[in-house]
Formats: C-alpha cells, sequence, structure tokens
C-alpha cells in the first residue's frame, strides 16, 4: 500500500479489506512497523516493537477472525499489561519490569482481534501533563514538534495523529484521553463508569477516576473499539452496564435536536479569548446542524471539586508509588530513579487518612448530583479541551520533573490549563474530544462534549453527524507536518 492509501483507511476499513482477501494481518503489521521507523525517530512515540508478533500476528493470541482481523494496535506502557512483555510506565525505577499474565482487559483486545504491536510513551505513571524527562524520552507534537504531545497517552496520540496505524490504546485519569486528542487532531472518548474492566488489580470504583479507551481518527473506529472491548470480568466490585444496539450500528443515526450548553469557565479557571473564540465558532457551526445552542453552567461548587480531585491524584499516586516501592524492597523513593514531583507526591499522600478520603469521596458525590440536575435540562456541555495553548517541549512547570516544592499549587498549575476535563472523570460521566478547532503554530485544538453517565453513545452519535458533516475531513482536512504520507 502506498503511504497516502495506509494513511486513508480507518481501522474499521483495513479490517474489512483482510476480510474480503486484499491484505493479510502480517502485511498489516509489516506496514506498520515500516510507518513506526518513518516518522519516530522526529517523535519518539514509540518505546518498543514486538518483532514477534509483526512476523506472526497470531503468535500471542490475537484472534485473527475478529472483528478487527488483526489489525496493528500499540499499546500505552501503562495500565493493562501482557503477558512477558516489558512494562515501564515512563519511569526509570520500572526499567526491566516485565508482566507476568495478561490482564483481563488485554485478552479482550486480542479476541477483538487487535494484533498488540509494540508500546507507546507515557509520563512516568502517567502522572503529568506531557512524556518530557529527557533522562527517559521527549515526544513531540508531529503538528509541530517544538510543543508537545500534552499526556498523558503521549506516544499513542502522536502514532494515530501521524499516520503509524488508525487506532491505539489510551487510558484517562483526568484527561490523558481527550487531552492529547485535542492538542494532536484525533477523537478520544473517555467512557462512563461500567464499559471497561480494570481486573485483576482494581475496580471502576476503586479506581475512581482512572478509564481505559483508545485514540483514532474515526467515530466508526472509536464506536467498534467499545463495542468490542467493553464488558465485566468475573467478580467485578460494581455493575456493568450495555446498550440495546451496538455503537457501530447507533452511529448511523443523526441524535435528535440537541440542548447543547456551552462554557469555556469553570469555576476559577477560564480559556483565553482566542480558545474561547473557537468554543463559540462550534456552537455556530452546531446550531447549523440543528440544535439549539446556548451559554449555560452547572450549579456546583468548582472550587470544592478541584480541591477534591487533587486529593484523589495525591493518594491515589502515593499509593501506586508506595507499591512499586514495596514490590522493590524500598522504603523510599530513590532520587535518582523517580521524578522530583512523584517524590512529593508520595511525600504528601502516603498518610492521607480515611476520614480525608470520605470527605473526597462526599464532595464527588454532591458534584455528581449537580451535573446529575443540569443534564435534566441539557444534553451536552461543550467546552474546550484545554483552557491554555499546547506548551512547547521542555515547559517545566506541568511536568514531574518540575523543581516546584509545592504539590497543590503545582496541581493548581495543571487546572489552569486542563480546566475542563478532570470533572467528567470524578463523576465518571462520557466526554469525548474531536478535532474540530485550531491553535497558533497550526496545532489543533480539541472541542469537548460531556454528557450524563452512560449517555456515551448520544456523544458518539453526535461525532458521527459532525464527521459526516464536515464529510470526513477532521481538523479541516489537513495533516501533521510529521506523516507518513
Amino acid at each position: 500500500m502506498s503511504w497516502n492509501e495506509w494513511a486513508q483507511h480507518d481501522g474499521v476499513g483495513l479490517a474489512a479489506r483482510v476480510r474480503k482477501g486484499e491484505l493479510t494481518p502480517k502485511e498489516l503489521a509489516r506496514q506498520a512497523a515500516a510507518a513506526v521507523a518513518k516518522v519516530n525517530p522526529a517523535l519518539s512515540g514509540v518505546v518498543e516493537l514486538f518483532e514477534d508478533v509483526i512476523a506472526d500476528p497470531a503468535k500471542d493470541g490475537a484472534n485473527l477472525a475478529g472483528p478487527f482481523a488483526g489489525l496493528p494496535f500499540l499499546m500505552k506502557d501503562l495500565g493493562p499489561t501482557m503477558k512477558g512483555r516489558l512494562q515501564e510506565m515512563g519511569s526509570l525505577l520500572m526499567r526491566g519490569n516485565r508482566a507476568s499474565a495478561d490482564t483481563f482487559l488485554t485478552g479482550k483486545f486480542r479476541q477483538a482481534g487487535l494484533n498488540l504491536i509494540g508500546r507507546t510513551t507515557t509520563p512516568e505513571f502517567g502522572v503529568c501533563s506531557s512524556a518530557d524527562n529527557p533522562a527517559v524520552y521527549v515526544t513531540r507534537n508531529p503538528w509541530n514538534t517544538d510543543y508537545t504531545t500534552c499526556g498523558s497517552s503521549a506516544g499513542s496520540a502522536a502514532m494515530v495523529a501521524a499516520g503509524v496505524v488508525p487506532i491505539a490504546h489510551a487510558t484517562d485519569g483526568g484527561g490523558s484521553i481527550r487531552i492529547p486528542a485535542g492538542v494532536n487532531g484525533n477523537i478520544g472518548l473517555k467512557v462512563s463508569r461500567g464499559v471497561f474492566s480494570l481486573a485483576p488489580h482494581m475496580s471502576d470504583l476503586t479506581g475512581l477516576v482512572s478509564i481505559q479507551g483508545c485514540q483514532s481518527r474515526s467515530v466508526r473506529d472509536t464506536a467498534a473499539f467499545v463495542d468490542h472491548a467493553r464488558g465485566p470480568a468475573p467478580g467485578e466490585f460494581m455493575p456493568f452496564w450495555t446498550t440495546a444496539q451496538p455503537y457501530s450500528e447507533m452511529i448511523k443515526r443523526d441524535p435528535g435536536k440537541l440542548r447543547i450548553a456551552l462554557s469555556h469557565t469553570w469555576g476559577d479557571y477560564t480559556a483565553t479569548p482566542e480558545i474561547a473564540a473557537e468554543l463559540e465558532k462550534t456552537g455556530r457551526f452546531l446550531e447549523g446542524l440543528g440544535h439549539h445552542v446556548d451559554y449555560a453552567l452547572p450549579e456546583l461548587d468548582f472550587r470544592a471539586a478541584f480541591e477534591a480531585q487533587t486529593m484523589c491524584y495525591i493518594s491515589n499516586f502515593a499509593v501506586v508509588i508506595s507499591n512499586m516501592l514495596a514490590a522493590r524492597g524500598l522504603d523510599k523513593p530513590p532520587e535518582d530513579l523517580i521524578e522530583p514531583m512523584n517524590i512529593r507526591i508520595w511525600e504528601a499522600g502516603r498518610h492521607t487518612s480515611f476520614a480525608e478520603r470520605a470527605k473526597m469521596q462526599g464532595v464527588f458525590n454532591t458534584t455528581s448530583r449537580g451535573f446529575g440536575a443540569f443534564f435534566e435540562q441539557w444534553d451536552v456541555i461543550l467546552t474546550p479541551i484545554t483552557a491554555l495553548p499546547t506548551p512547547k517541549v521542555g515547559t517545566r512547570e506541568y511536568l514531574t520533573i518540575s523543581d516546584n516544592p509545592d504539590v497543590l499549587d503545582w496541581f493548581g498549575n495543571l487546572w489552569r490549563f486542563f480546566a475542563f476535563t478532570p470533572l467528567a472523570n470524578l463523576c465518571g460521566m462520557p466526554a469525548i474530544s474531536m478535532p474540530m478547532a485550531t491553535q497558533d503554530h497550526d496545532l489543533p485544538l480539541g472541542i469537548q462534549a460531556i454528557a450524563k453517565q452512560a449517555n456515551d453513545g448520544l456523544l458518539l452519535q453526535l461525532a458521527a453527524q459532525i464527521e459526516r458533516a464536515l464529510d470526513g475531513k477532521w481538523n479541516g482536512g489537513r495533516k501533521p507536518k510529521v506523516h507518513v504520507s
């Protein structure tokens, strides 16, 4: 296949060609590997390729008769594990860490016919906004390599945007699917709670904010991914849910006339005038599709919500780091192996009390109820994906290599930048980033749509309606400067 032809196909399209006998899974794997070789020197988004499953796509158990028919798929180096493969989590401490088993979701990926061919970059433990530490790797934005991909699904976002693969694994604990999708020009859906299993290590309730998902370039790829990877492992701690009709069918129909609320200010955080103008432009476009659009905001204590979110991150990551240390017989983080801000987060969170967590979860409850009341009147909230422009590579104030001595101030910097994404995690609501706008320096700007819990299908329907209205030309039909074609 020519590179232009390769990049024009989405995953569903490539799988269809395999089923017709026009291509083989091995040919797809080889072309994906060649694509990595073509762009990775400029972007540094792939940590490792697995030569054995490129040579033999069925070797690790990919179901080549499954719906994705052996489609090459890159795994973020965090979250679901692959038996016998390294998982190093962007950390010097985790160098050489090899998984002893597949997690449940990994098995779902394989059964769906995805060929897991390699690992993509992530910041250390997925904590900060970019995979940007020269001691590990520096992942760059394919639209302009002076700028970051954001994160934490950094490498997956860069590889999908650059045309390497049509779809790749991502995770989202506060925007880490949607934010890199937004600044790399991809589609990024964070599903509701109760869709993708975190078994056997956690559940959606014990994880609280962490969600699995993907980066893609077409709505139907994201819909098919959710359709075929969703579902509970045995003994889930919480109920899982499904839909009467697969999303792949649902997206063929436009939604009805929607009540869409625009917002570019959440509590103390507001978007720049340029970014707010892009949101308004999107609102006018949606009015042209027949939807009712106006400015509106949920009645919430935003300050309390962000304080609770911060508490959640500090206490969760402190436990993650403590577990890593215990497994290695260490009683404190080695300063030469763990990044400075992650050490401070561990120090700040390791003695969090049950009472503090209970108070935090109380705020989660009232915040979720506030959004629930809002969604009695509105179908969708539309925001920019970020409040501030994408930073240049090496902008340390958002990184865990920052020398900021104040953990709370450091998190405040994150919220000023990523104000609009984390509350969907806190409340378990679905949210999607769509590549509909632009910012300076030729960089994309995602527009985020949020809906009530379990209304994931509505967001995919809206995204599919927009995709049809754009004749499939997300990002105005433009491609990044660094691209396989």
